[in-house]
């Protein structure tokens, strides 16, 4: 029987790894993947759906882990996100990105319930050819329109 840590750990390997078949088998049938924006994806057929998906956008994406806390069925992971963007069908160069990042999981009965990610997204969206302004920026800036 495997321990709520070594769950999340199994979790992440598959996801350093691409595996969507892994991960989709680590899910539980409810799963739960909530994005840094607080958006929410339910179920594990639409996740397997939406990994294939992320891993053609995001080809090298990874995460590194650097401290861990768990209590209970949750586990805490510190650390950053990697990768690089596939934009347009073009190749990877100059597309890396990387942020700092933590990520909260709960699991049940040794799959994983809950998915939660907080990350900055802005470095994401500049290497995918996306403004070159934070979005704080923008909303620094006087109106443009004047």
């Amino acid at each position: 029987m495997a321990t709520v840590l070594e769950c999340v750990v199994s979790f992440v390997d598959a996801i350093n790894a691409a595996d969507v078949a892994r991960i989709a088998n680590l899910l539980t049938d409810d799963h739960v993947f909530v994005d840094s924006d607080g958006s929410e994806i339910q179920g594990r057929e639409r996740m397997r759906e939406a990994w294939l998906q992320y891993f053609r956008l995001m080809p090298a994406y990874a995460i590194t882990v650097r401290e861990t806390f768990c209590k209970g069925e949750t586990v805490v992971l510190v650390g950053s996100a990697s990768g690089t963007c596939a934009r347009h069908g073009s190749g990877t160069r100059g597309n890396e990105w990387s942020v700092p990042a933590a990520w909260r999981a709960v699991v049940r009965d040794q799959r994983v319930a809950v998915w939660q990610v907080f990350v900055n997204p802005e470095p994401i969206i500049r290497a995918m050819g996306g403004p070159a302004e934070t979005a704080a920026q923008q909303r620094a800036a006087p109106d443009r329109r004047r």
